[in-house]
């Protein structure tokens, strides 16, 4: 007799299953590191088989005799993991790591949506243009999916940013993730 409707539905399930019937889900956290200490932290989550994400985008730094490109830290202090209970704990033990990201006046560690961390990687992925975070409260934008592009298919907010047309993806407690978007390259969601 067969609990699962197909075998795909086995497949996606969202949990780690322990054998005695208890389900770890795996969650996105913020986890808080060492200044300078992001690429090392996140070396060392990979050496140990946690799932891990470090914003880094490229930037063209100058200087006075020449320009070259520079791998940035986007979030300093900052590196995402996608980690179950047992895993939050591993996490913690690294002398890199302070502690994990909690709303003002609770304990618990701020989960951080699989589908916003998803558009988000994304947008990182493909974006030519820089990502800048907004950590100021912006004003909600139209709903809308980007249609031409390095972008394409990303879905976000189109909002405006010191006159410019700009979209955001959404993180919860860091604020949004901005990058330059013509008005031209999206089109509005309907539901």
């Amino acid at each position: 007799m067969s609990f699962m409707n197909s075998e795909k539905e086995a497949l996606d399930l969202p949990a780690i299953v322990t054998g005695n019937g208890e389900a770890y889900p795996k969650q996105w956290l913020a986890v808080y590191v060492r200044l300078y200490h992001e690429k090392k932290t996140s070396a060392r989550l990979n050496t140990m088989g946690i799932e891990n994400f470090l914003p880094i985008q490229e930037e063209i730094h100058q200087w006075s005799d020449r320009r070259k490109m520079v791998e940035s830290v986007l979030l300093p202090m900052m590196v995402f993991v996608h980690a179950d209970a047992k895993e939050r704990k591993e996490v913690l033990s690294f002398s890199t790591v302070s502690r994990y990201m909690v709303m003002r006046g609770e304990s618990s560690p701020t989960i951080i949506p699989d589908e916003q961390m998803a558009r988000f990687r994304f947008m990182l992925d493909y974006s030519k243009d820089v990502i800048s975070m907004n950590s100021a409260p912006l004003a909600r934008g139209e709903k809308v999916r980007v249609i031409k592009g390095p972008l394409t298919g990303l879905v976000g907010e189109l909002v405006t940013v010191d006159g410019k047309s700009k979209i955001a993806v959404r993180l919860n407690m860091l604020g949004c993730a901005c990058a330059d978007m013509p008005v031209g390259y999206v089109e509005p969601v309907r539901f």
